[in-house]
């Protein structure tokens, strides 16, 4: 029914009929589904911060929440990345919230996708400068700190770090709430206890 990017992992929901097809389609077009993520990224995502505030595309909502809304389309000169853009392109709104810091290099958040575009939160923390940990595609040329506790680990990460992590939908057959959660996988695990 969806995809995730290579290299991420976590949740994927697949229709095992037509009917199933069809229900999940509506769901996924109208955007009732709930998808949420986490990731670790580069510095800390924080509403108080003056140069977020200051970036085109982003606002805040209660709770603490960043909420970036651009279009996205294919970069005009590499076909295999997305860019923002704020015309002509697909609207994508993501929802950012800082769950835990390490220090000032990195942050472990949470991210709910209120629309579903290639690449959506790896091309917006990159867009408000706090791109993913590992991801080689957006995850800019920042320099995690040497000195920073886990800098082997972040040096070490093979993948962008991004997990899929809840997924819920209405039953499209048996009108039922539908609500999974996948663990965080071992790689990522590891990477958590050296940043701690």
């Amino acid at each position: 029914m969806h995809r995730i990017d290579k290299d991420t992992s976590g949740l994927l929901v697949v229709a095992k009929s037509d009917a199933a097809h069809h229900g999940l389609a509506a769901q996924f077009a109208d955007h009732s589904l709930e998808r949420s993520y986490v990731a670790v990224c580069h510095g800390v995502p924080d509403v108080g911060d003056p140069r977020l505030a200051g970036v085109k595309g982003v606002g805040f909502e209660q709770g603490g929440v960043i909420r970036i809304t651009t279009q996205l389309a294919r970069h005009k000169t590499d076909r295999q990345r997305q860019a923002v853009l704020f015309q002509n392109g697909r609207h994508a709104v993501t929802r950012v919230m800082t769950i835990e810091t390490f220090g000032t290099a990195a942050a472990l958040i949470s991210c709910k996708l209120e629309t579903g575009r290639t690449h959506q939160i790896r091309v917006h923390m990159a867009h408000i400068g706090h791109g993913l940990i590992g991801d080689p595609t957006y995850g800019g040329r920042r320099k995690f700190p040497d000195r920073q506790a886990g800098a082997e680990a972040v040096k070490s990460f093979k993948r962008q770090a991004l997990h899929a992590k809840t997924l819920g939908f209405i039953h499209p057959v048996s009108g039922k709430e539908m609500q999974f959660e996948s663990a965080l996988p071992d790689d990522f695990e590891r990477l958590l206890s050296a940043l701690r």
